[in-house]
């Protein structure tokens, strides 16, 4: 008996072919989106620069850097006690965190990234095992279906995250942290927005991801053994029922 013919059956066989059919090609796309729904967010910094408009014609300049998990509330507009317009103002910090949706999306991102590759990797050398066997299609339909439903949950949450440091970077947001703008000759005004189109983009990718995997799903579910034995349950065109013998 050769014990090397199992080994040789379940062994890594290299076919491009997946790749030109739905099921590969929609994992190589998927593997793509991922990249550029967590790259977008995870690797996001910008800076808002607060003009303070002081009583007596003298104007003070204010830097707000914030970044990727956006822990807005340990953001310092203010370090140390210092005098800005004649007032002495103590180490003041930004207010809002949108941490948890952030670092949420970016690690679903992640997840499917590494899923992807891991699902490149069998359809191009495993497939023979793939297809043999229930399993495979079984685990890939419902890791599938899990991974559509947790992008609908981060990238929602994430969209409400990023409207939440939008609000809390404005003109408004600034003023009514900082106390010496809440006086009546002092102005506070954000005279330069950081630029937030890279986190637009990745709200957008989220819910693309959404539903290329949702599509991925159809595909999917068609290699497992549920679709096989509904399709050849039903009855074909033209198949006449032969009569049990009496």
């Amino acid at each position: 008996m050769d014990l090397n013919l199992p080994i040789m059956m379940t062994g890594f066989r290299l076919n491009l072919l997946p790749l030109k059919e739905p099921l590969g090609f929609i994992k190589l796309v998927e593997w793509l989106t991922a990249i550029f729904a967590f790259g977008s967010c995870g690797g996001y910094s910008g800076r808002n620069v607060i003009s303070l408009f002081c009583g007596d014609g003298k104007n003070e300049t204010l830097n707000a850097q914030f970044h990727y998990p956006f822990r807005l509330s340990q953001v310092p507009l203010i370090e140390g006690n210092t005098t800005i317009c004649n007032r002495s103002v103590s180490t003041t910090h930004m207010m809002g965190d949108s941490a948890s949706a952030a670092e949420f999306f970016v690690g679903i991102g992640i997840v499917c990234f590494l899923y992807s590759m891991v699902a490149l990797l069998v359809y191009l050398g495993y497939m023979h095992v793939y297809k043999d066997s229930d399993f495979g299609p079984i685990f890939d339909f419902v890791i599938t279906a899990v991974l559509v439903f947790l992008w609908l949950v981060c990238s929602s949450a994430w969209a409400k995250g990023l409207q939440n440091v939008k609000d809390a970077t404005d003109t408004e947001a600034i003023g009514a942290t900082l106390a010496l703008c809440q006086g009546g000759n002092v102005t506070c005004q954000v005279t330069e927005f950081a630029s937030m189109r890279t986190l637009n983009v990745s709200v957008v990718f989220g819910y693309l991801n959404m539903l290329v995997w949702a599509g991925n799903a159809w595909f999917v579910y068609k290699e497992t053994r549920w679709h096989s034995q509904k399709f050849s349950s039903q009855p074909g065109p033209g198949r006449q029922q032969v009569p049990a013998p009496i």
